[in-house]
């Protein structure tokens, strides 16, 4: 049996290993016994939220037009020069283009987001994976942005600032009705953790 501390928090043996009631196992301890992954520290006790879908269209039109311009600088230098490095360098911007649009609509559906009684936590990415734990009472403060296309698609990204830059944390792709509530929410909790220290 390894020392105390080593184990991650969760039910007693008594109540079965983690993930029996989703029906998936967690990694295996050294002990033998089932675990639960750093990515995922409470799969039964919080409930994500995914974000909007639409997003992965903001994203697709963004690689457009980068694509859009290495695509018409790689054939203007080919047509006047001939040379056919331009040639691989236009079949390699296309390789990149489409790897990068299944990349794309992958990591959109990475992200998440759920709201606990102290904190926050956000997890996104693809390749390598992240889960951010911010507390309400390291909020230094909450706001709200949206560029033309997030607009465009009735889009809002909530950006959280704490003392360290390090813990700062974002939720891209919600509605402006919730990245509103999500704001005031963050906020108002801030005060109240704040208050209580």
């Amino acid at each position: 049996m390894p020392p105390p501390g080593l184990l991650p928090p969760g039910p007693s043996p008594a109540a079965g290993p983690p993930g029996a009631a989703s029906g998936v196992p967690g990694p295996l301890l050294t002990d033998g016994s089932v675990g639960r992954g750093p990515l995922e520290p409470w799969p039964d006790t919080v409930r994500w939220q995914r974000i909007s879908s639409d997003l992965i269209w903001v994203e697709l039109i963004r690689l457009a037009v980068v694509l859009a311009i290495g695509l018409a600088v790689t054939a203007i230098g080919w047509a006047l020069s001939g040379q056919g490095l331009f040639g691989l360098a236009l079949a390699a911007v296309l390789v990149f283009g489409a790897w990068r649009a299944v990349a794309i609509v992958r990591a959109v559906r990475a992200w998440g987001y759920a709201e606990r009684e102290d904190d926050l936590l956000v997890r996104h990415g693809l390749l390598v994976r992240r889960l951010s734990i911010v507390p309400y009472s390291r909020m230094q403060f909450v706001d709200v942005s949206a560029g033309p296309l997030e607009r465009a698609f009735n889009l809002a990204t909530v950006q959280l600032h704490t003392a360290a830059a390090a813990t700062d944390a974002r939720v891209p792709g919600l509605r402006p009705a919730e990245a509103s509530r999500l704001r005031d929410r963050l906020t108002a909790l801030g005060e109240d953790r704040a208050e209580g220290l």
